[in-house]
């Protein structure tokens, strides 16, 4: 099994750590300390002996932030995880904040007291997010320290060693462009900014560029490392040299400098000093120490976005083709999943039985059609009944929850493999749903339809059409509390910028860019409702008698959409074709990978017609 379900947070202890980082603060002359979910490369994900926020607060949610201070501590979370929150860390001596409403810098500025010293770890947040703490405390009479040593690192003793998994190198038959054309097109980009080098700290981005995948990270095949790019000659990689094997260490000789990790301050040190033109880093992925080590050498920074994020957004032929096939094989997967499922009497189930069974469907079913299933994507969410209300919910030893007839399961879930990644969510009943449950199921998938169905101009951003998700649902007076959707890596992270559908979602969307789009509906202590397919920006073209080329959507998960959960009274003629031609498809291009004759008989009822 890829997923563990042991139990990561305990909020019994969050009093005495607290207590034993307050005592370590006060020995540095600290009032307070931030502790944000992050590591030195901003993952989302992280490595064990990252884990601080966790270790401190029991809270395991990927989104986070913790300002400790002598009388007061402060955990900073996103609608996701408000729930989450409340049942994973104490909130007799934590207080929930809101991260969007109020994030971490706005609090600051107006609660910090006036005279406060408030420590940060610079390796742990961004240029830009330092930046903000600076100008809150400047605001709020503090002052910001940034601090040599992290003073939790000193009280969490027995914290697990750095991962040491070993590297792989990515073919070209998935990766479709060489590292050394990738290498190149970075160099150009540095050349265009006039700039000297560009650091990459973000492992996705050297998994792209360098065509290569690691495991230090949970489910994501990221190597942790660091890469400088000049502007001319070879680029400089920053990777334990225990991950490589001979091949691998031949591959990357071929492509750039070989370092250990402990040599990259120095030589970030080294090239700032000599440059005459500015080092290129990217405020809102690389952190603070990094700008600090060029500034301190006497280099001169330029702000500017990493320059792989927009080229590994958008998807190249190899990568698209791949994204397609591990979509069908995945959705053969879950077909004969959910023909499983079905079949069961819910009160033989419970939560981890359920995931335990997907997960085998996927590991048989990427065996059997030629390609493995190399990991899960992320922990997939099981939540039945109430537990479906918690948007990012883990199952473990201590959640797990017995199914009881007339619950409804919302299951999230993807897989890694070598050809793409997979995410997708669906809700099964396990008995005759009731009629609010089917109303808000239909809104729900009316806003998943009608962003399927969206053209938009190009330089459209995810800001400017998540709305059209919503509209169903804001109509009938409900909404959610998270995004519309998210981008998805090329077998790496589930979630990749910069592209995403949401109120924040900034970045234009370009062609081949993969997005989820899964709107929801939750009710509190009852059951959640989410429907995810990913999708993948169309190139845009010119409608006949139209005047502006337009982007659409092609829908690339294959999965039925559960039909005892839709009233069909709901939906307009639009809609109901959508919805018949989508399960055609689904029908269609499923059937050749499924040799079972019981699955094939639950997949042609599953996508009968809805009329």
């Amino acid at each position: 099994m890829f997923q563990s379900f042991t139990v990561r947070s305990d909020a019994t202890r969050g009093k005495l750590r607290l207590h034993a980082l307050r005592k370590r603060l006060a020995t540095m002359q600290l009032d307070g300390f931030v502790v944000p979910h992050a590591d030195a490369h901003q993952n989302e994900y992280l490595p064990p002996n990252a884990e601080r926020l966790a270790w401190l607060t029991g809270f395991t949610g990927s989104a986070g932030t913790a300002i400790v201070l002598a009388d007061s501590a402060h955990i900073f979370v996103d609608g996701r995880y408000t729930l989450q929150l409340r049942e994973q860390a104490d909130m007799d001596v934590f207080t929930p904040e809101d991260l969007i409403d109020t994030p971490p810098h706005r609090w600051i500025e107006k609660n910090l007291p006036a005279g406060t010293r408030l420590g940060v770890d610079p390796w742990l947040h961004t240029i830009g997010e330092v930046e903000r703490f600076e100008k809150a405390c400047s605001e709020a009479g503090a002052t910001l320290v940034h601090c040599d040593t992290n003073p939790l690192d000193a009280v969490w003793q027995d914290a697990p060693p750095a991962p040491l998994a070993p590297v792989s190198i990515h073919p070209m038959e998935h990766a479709g462009v060489s590292a050394k054309s990738k290498l190149a097109a970075l160099a150009r980009t540095v050349r265009e900014h006039k700039t000297a080098a560009t650091v990459l700290t973000d492992p996705a981005s050297i998994a792209w560029a360098f065509n290569i995948r690691g495991h230090d990270v949970a489910h994501t095949p990221l190597a942790l490392g660091w890469a400088i790019v000049p502007s001319r000659g070879d680029p400089l990689l920053f990777i334990d040299s225990r991950k490589l094997g001979n091949s691998e260490r031949a591959y990357l000789h071929d492509h750039a400098e070989l370092h250990e990790p402990v040599a990259f301050t120095d030589s970030l040190a080294a090239l700032a000093r000599r440059s005459r033109r500015p080092i290129m880093l990217d405020p809102g992925r690389v952190n603070a120490a990094i700008g600090a080590i060029v500034a301190e050498a006497g280099g001169k920074i330029v702000h500017a976005p990493d320059p792989a994020i927009g080229p590994r957004a958008t998807k190249n032929r190899t990568e698209r083709r791949g994204a397609i096939n591990a979509q069908r094989r995945d959705g053969a997967a879950f077909v004969r999943f959910l023909a499983w499922l079905d079949a069961q009497a819910p009160e033989t189930l419970d939560e981890i039985t359920i995931v335990r069974k997907l997960e085998t469907c996927r590991a048989e079913t990427g065996e059997r059609l030629g390609m493995p299933l190399r990991d899960i994507a992320f922990d997939t969410i099981c939540g039945s009944g109430p537990n479906g209300a918690i948007v990012h919910y883990r199952v473990d030893e201590t959640s797990n929850r017995r199914i009881t007839a007339g619950d409804l399961i919302l299951i999230d879930s993807g897989g890694q493999y070598d050809d793409g990644t997979t995410d997708i969510t669906r809700v099964v009943p396990t008995g005759p749903p009731t009629q609010t449950q089917r109303r808000h199921f239909t809104l729900v998938l009316k806003g998943m339809i009608a962003m399927s169905r969206a053209r938009f101009p190009q330089g459209t951003r995810g800001v400017d059409i998540d709305a059209l998700a919503r509209a169903p649902l804001w109509t009938a007076g409900l909404d959610y509390k998270h995004g519309t959707g998210h981008g998805v890596g090329s077998y790496l992270s589930v979630h990749e910028g910069p592209q995403s559908l949401s109120r924040r979602g900034m970045a234009e969307l370009k062609a081949g860019m993969i997005v989820s789009n899964e709107p929801g509906c939750y009710r509190p202590g009852e059951y959640g409702i989410r429907i995810e397919n990913l999708v993948m920006v169309d190139a845009a073209r010119l409608p006949e008698g139209g005047d502006v080329p337009v982007h659409g959507f092609s829908t690339l998960t294959l999965v039925p959409i559960d039909r005892r959960l839709i009233d069909p009274k709901l939906l307009d003629r639009h809609e109901r074709r959508w919805l018949n031609r989508y399960h055609a498809r689904v029908r269609r291009e499923l059937s050749p990978l499924i040799e079972d004759e019981s699955v094939l008989a639950w997949l042609q009822g599953a996508t009968a017609l809805v009329k």
